[in-house]
């Protein structure tokens, strides 16, 4: 024996798909349908056979012997009347009665066709018409009329006895009709009978069947189903932990295993993604925490380093002043750059310092008018523009919500960028344009200086990256890193536009109001005792930064 043989009959049923039970299911119904149907169509014709044969033949066969006995009876009351008186209109029943009997057995020949015991009596019946009718009707018909006929009289008695002979005859006759009609009847009545049950039977089966299919449907379709359904919501509700069982024919059944392996691996995505963000949370907390360490060390070095530097810076350019010539000229060069060291520093500091109060100290958002804020900023650098003969034009800016003194701080630094890296005997023109694209707005400022390479097109937003010397070009390298950070702080990005090789372009977008964001904590409770007023006698424009 094969596997397939082996196996239990319930465990090769639980393998059939849903299609495969309604295939057995309808096909059986059929079958059943089908039988019961030849059934009542049997049951159907039976009966009206038996009706038919009832109504056609057996009774019309009866009545029909009743009335040839009537006629015969007619014959003999007519001949022994004619016997007996010799008047001529006692032949008329006779002869009337002749023609009856020749119709009647023709009637009688035809209805009983093929049955040979009911043609056999009918047989019998005609043989003692025709012997009564041969030696008593016949020879008495034939006398002469007007005087009674002597056979009447001498044939009295044999007539009677031919003739109660032919009654005899007659009664086997309709005895048999009789009874044949009689079990034609109870036949039409026991296959009524058996009809109303079968019919009685094809309702039930179709019932029973009705209810099994819809309970088949029930347990095999609808109910696996609503489960399956059930087990998806809690599972799209958020209970990822539910498993979905197996239930109902073998499709339904994969159907639920492929759909708890989506449940699973999604549970292993979850867990995946639940433990990627937990190490996200645990870097960004290490992130806020690093954050937070710098903020307190740019505050701390730009504050403390404050005093100092001012002693060192005011001490070296007290001996630059006091001993310039009365040493060599090496102690000169050495005091020189000790003073523009210690100024350098000072610069680099106090835009450090600037840099570190984005977001922290300048974070009062208003409704400020750029066009205004441009103005301010080209009346801050009219020296720059008069000794450049810088030309400026500046298209309608919007109005937006934001930080004045950082919207300041960013003009004023991608303005002040553009006058001092112009090209060397060029005028330098500068051109700002602002576009509405979608809930943003993109600004522009476009000039006709030096360019920034396209290799140093990210390198300039990082902080103290110079692409230029100290000699060449001014500046600590913190104005583009500042400008960056108020952008995004405002909810927009910068960069240079490649494309443009004439000078330098800058593109930067900012929403029309900042995105929410939780402020900065401030440093200032940790800040030692005296240093408030360095921080804002340090404090200044960082308008001379470069990239």
């Amino acid at each position: 024996m094969t596997g397939d043989e082996r196996q239990p009959w319930g465990r090769g049923l639980s393998a059939w798909t849903t299609r495969r039970w309604l295939r057995v299911g309808v096909a059986a119904s059929l079958v059943v349908l089908t039988a019961l149907g030849v059934t009542g169509a049997w049951v159907l014709g039976r009966t009206a056979s038996i009706s038919d044969e009832l109504v056609d033949v057996k009774s019309p066969a009866l009545s029909t012997s009743f009335r040839l006995e009537s006629a015969l009876l007619n014959q003999e009351t007519g001949i022994r009347g004619y016997g007996l008186t010799g008047t001529a209109a006692f032949l008329e029943p006779y002869q009337q009665g002749l023609t009856e009997q020749a119709t009647y057995t023709a009637t009688l020949e035809r209805l009983l066709g093929d049955d040979a015991a009911e043609l056999a009596d009918l047989h019998a019946v005609q043989g003692a018409v025709e012997k009564w009718q041969a030696r008593i009707a016949r020879p008495i018909a034939a006398s002469p009329t007007g005087v009674a006929s002597p056979l009447a009289t001498e044939r009295a008695d044999e007539g009677k006895t031919e003739f109660d002979a032919l009654r005899s005859a007659m009664a086997r006759q309709q005895d048999r009709l009789r009874a044949d009609a009689l079990t034609a009847r109870t036949d039409l009545s026991d296959t009524m009978r058996l009809r109303n049950w079968v019919f009685a039977a094809i309702a039930l089966v179709i019932v029973a069947l009705a209810g099994l299919i819809f309970e088949g449907l029930r347990r095999g379709v609808t109910k696996p189903l609503e489960q399956l359904g059930a087990d998806a919501r809690s599972v799209t509700a958020g209970d990822f932990t539910r498993p979905i069982i197996p239930t109902g024919p073998a499709d339904l059944r994969q159907l639920s295993v492929e759909i708890d392996s989506m449940r699973l691996r999604l549970v292993r995505e979850l867990e995946m993604t639940e433990q990627a963000r937990q190490h996200l949370d645990a870097q960004a907390a290490d992130l806020q925490r690093s954050n937070t360490e710098l903020e307190q060390f740019a505050y701390v070095a730009s504050h403390d380093l404050q005093e100092p530097l001012r002693k060192v810076s005011s001490f070296t350019q007290l001996l630059q002043r006091r001993y310039t010539g009365q040493l060599d000229a090496k102690a000169d060069q050495y005091i020189a750059f000790a003073v523009d060291g210690a100024n350098r520093m000072q610069t680099l500091i106090n835009d450090l310092l600037e840099f570190s109060r984005v977001g922290r100290v300048h974070n009062t958002h208003e409704t400020i008018a750029l066009n205004a804020v441009v103005e301010r900023t080209l009346s801050a650098l009219s020296v720059s523009i008069e000794e450049t003969g810088a030309e400026i034009m500046c298209d309608e800016l919007p109005k937006l919500v934001a930080d004045p003194t950082q919207m300041g701080m960013l003009w004023q630094n991608l303005i002040g960028n553009a006058i001092k890296f112009h090209r060397p005997g060029q005028t330098p023109h500068i051109h700002i344009t602002a576009a509405r694209e979608g809930e943003l707005w993109q600004f522009s400022v476009t000039d006709n200086g030096i360019g920034i390479a396209p290799e140093y097109a990210e390198k300039v937003f990082v902080i103290f990256q110079r692409l230029h010397t100290k000699d060449a070009y001014s500046g600590s390298g913190i104005g583009l890193a500042m400008c960056k950070k108020i952008v995004e702080f405002h909810g927009g990005t910068i960069a240079v536009d490649p494309a443009y090789t004439d000078g330098t372009r800058i593109t930067f977008t900012l929403a029309e109001a900042p995105p929410s964001a939780t402020p900065a904590v401030s440093l200032v409770r940790t800040q030692p005792q005296g240093t408030a007023g360095a921080e804002q006698a340090g404090a200044h424009s960082v308008a001379e930064s470069t990239p």
